[in-house]
C-alpha cells in the first residue's frame, strides 16, 4: 500500500490522512527512503531534510489523531526549491558560487506552507541561479526527465519537477521568472502554476529578475495545485466542483507561439485544443501585436536586471559557473539605462493593450512550449545548440511573465508536451477552475 502513496495526488494522500487510513509520519518515512534508494535520487535533490520531515510528520500525526488538522494539506510530504531558505540548512541555488550559504530563517513561503502543516522533504537540483529554461547543470546536477533519460528535464525547477514525476514528491514549490515552473512541469507531464507577480512573497527567496521573479506550484492535478496555492497564500481554495468548458471562449494565440514550433508539440496541441473544442469551448484564433512586441523587448528588458543582480559575486570567480550561464548573465551589461527604462515604459503601455484586446475572451491559450526536451550531451557539446534552443523553450512562456499574467500548463496527454492557459494578472482562482475543467477534458481525449 506505501508504494501506492508515491503515486497518489497531494490532495488524496490528505484526504487519506484526514480519513485515518495514512500515518503521516510512515508517509514521510515512505517518501525520504525512496528518494534514498531512488538511482537518480541524488540527481533530483540536492539534500533532504529528515530530521525536520520527521518532526514535522510527528506534530501532524498527533493533529490528525487529535481531529486538529490545519487544512488539506496537513501531514502531506512537499519538495522545495533550492533557492527557497530553510532555517539553518544550504540553500544554494545550484551554484558553486553560493556553496555554504546557509540562511537563518525560513523563505515566507516555506513558513506559510509549514503552518499548514506540510512537511519539507528537501531540497532540490535547479539551473545555476535559475538562469535557464532547460534544467542542464553541470556544476551540481542535472536531473532526469520522465520521458527521455538522454534528455534534460527543463528549468529551472528541473528537480522540483522530476520529485513530482517520479514519485519523490507529491507536490513541489518552484519558481518561475521566463517559464521555469511551467517548462519543467510540461516536459514531466505535470501541472505547472504561473502565479501573478506580487502575489506570494519573495522574501527569503534567492532572487534571479526580482520585478519578474514568481512562485509557483508543480503536480499531478490541478486540485493539488488549487490547494498548494490557497497554502502558499493563507488564503480559501478554490471552488473546483462543477467546473464546465461549455461556452469557455478561449483564445488560441497565433503567430509567434507557433514559430519554429517542432512537430510533435505541435500535434499535442492541436489534439488538445481539439479536446477542448468537444467538451463545448468557442475557439478563436489570432495574434496579437503586443504579444510580438513585447518579445522583442525580451532582452533588454530581463537581462541588465539579472546582471545588475549578481555581476559582483559572478565576476569573483567567473570560472565556477557554466559558461552559457555566464554568457547570458554579461549579456545584460551593455544595455543604456535610459533604453532600458524606456523599455519598461513601452512594456507597460503593450500590458494595458493586451489586456483590452483579450477583454472578451476567458482565457489565451498556446503551446507551452515549441519543442520537445532536448539532449543533454548535445546541449553540453555544442553551445550555439545550448543557446538557440534554451531561447526557443522560453519564448512561450515569457509571454505570461512579460505581460504580467497569471498562467497554467496541463499535460495534453502527448509525452513531454503541454497546452498553457493564461489569464489577467490575479484571476488564478478563475485560471484553476478553468484549468481543472480542461483537465477533464484533456483526459477523455
Amino acid at each position: 500500500m506505501q508504494d501506492q502513496w508515491r503515486k497518489m495526488s497531494a490532495a488524496a494522500l490528505g484526504r487519506g490522512i484526514g480519513a485515518g487510513d495514512i500515518c503521516p509520519l510512515a508517509l514521510a518515512e515512505t517518501f525520504l527512503d525512496a528518494i534514498d534508494r531512488h538511482p537518480q535520487g541524488a540527481g533530483i535533490y540536492a539534500r533532504t531534510l529528515r530530521a525536520r520531515a520527521m518532526d514535522e510528520a510527528m506534530a501532524a500525526r498527533s493533529r490528525a489523531r487529535a481531529g486538529l488538522r490545519r487544512g488539506p494539506l496537513d501531514g502531506v510530504p512537499v519538495s522545495w526549491k533550492d533557492l527557497f531558505d530553510t532555517a539553518g540548512v544550504a540553500t544554494e541555488s545550484g551554484s558553486a558560487l553560493l556553496k555554504g550559504r546557509v540562511p537563518e530563517h525560513d523563505a515566507e513561503v516555506v513558513a506559510r506552507l509549514t503552518r499548514a502543516g506540510t512537511v519539507a522533504l528537501g531540497k532540490t537540483h535547479m539551473t545555476e541561479f535559475a538562469y535557464s529554461g532547460l534544467g542542464l547543470n553541470p556544476v551540481t546536477a542535472t536531473p532526469p526527465c520522465v520521458n527521455d533519460p538522454d534528455a534534460v528535464p527543463g528549468g529551472s525547477s528541473s528537480g522540483a519537477a522530476a520529485s513530482v514525476a517520479f514519485g519523490l514528491a507529491p507536490v513541489a514549490i518552484g519558481s518561475d521568472t521566463g517559464g521555469s515552473v511551467r517548462i519543467p512541469a510540461a516536459w514531466n507531464d505535470l501541472v505547472g502554476l504561473k502565479t501573478t507577480h506580487g502575489r506570494l512573497p519573495l522574501t527569503g527567496a534567492v532572487p534571479l529578475a526580482p520585478r519578474f521573479d514568481t512562485v509557483g506550484p508543480l503536480a499531478r492535478t490541478v486540485e493539488d495545485a488549487a490547494l498548494a496555492l490557497a497554502a502558499l497564500e493563507e488564503g480559501p481554495a478554490p471552488d473546483l466542483r462543477g467546473a464546465d468548458l461549455s461556452g469557455a471562449r478561449l483564445l488560441v494565440l497565433e503567430g509567434a507561439p507557433f514559430a519554429d514550433i517542432r512537430e510533435a508539440p505541435q500535434a499535442g496541441f492541436e489534439s488538445a485544443v481539439a479536446a477542448l473544442d468537444a467538451a463545448g469551448a468557442q475557439i478563436t484564433r489570432a495574434p496579437l501585436d503586443a504579444v510580438e512586441e513585447a518579445l522583442s523587448l525580451s532582452a533588454i528588458i530581463y537581462t541588465p536586471e539579472c546582471w545588475a543582480q549578481w555581476r559582483d559575486l559572478l565576476e569573483t570567480a567567473p570560472e565556477k559557473v557554466f559558461a552559457p550561464i555566464l554568457e547570458r548573465f554579461r549579456s545584460g551589461r551593455d544595455h543604456a539605462a535610459a533604453d532600458y527604462v524606456a523599455a519598461w515604459n513601452r512594456l507597460d503601455a503593450l500590458r494595458a493593450a493586451y489586456l483590452a484586446a483579450t477583454a472578451g475572451f476567458d482565457a489565451v491559450v498556446l503551446p507551452t512550449a515549441p519543442n520537445l526536451p532536448p539532449d543533454a550531451a548535445r546541449l553540453m557539446q555544442d553551445h550555439a545548440y545550448f543557446t538557440t534552443e534554451n531561447l526557443l523553450t522560453l519564448r512561450n512562456t515569457r509571454i505570461g511573465n512579460l505581460l504580467g499574467l497569471c498562467a497554467l500548463t496541463l499535460p495534453t496527454g502527448t509525452p513531454s508536451v503541454g497546452i498553457s492557459l493564461m489569464m489577467p494578472p490575479m484571476q488564478e482562482h478563475r485560471l484553476l477552475r478553468l484549468a481543472a475543467a480542461a483537465e477533464v477534458a484533456l483526459r477523455r481525449g
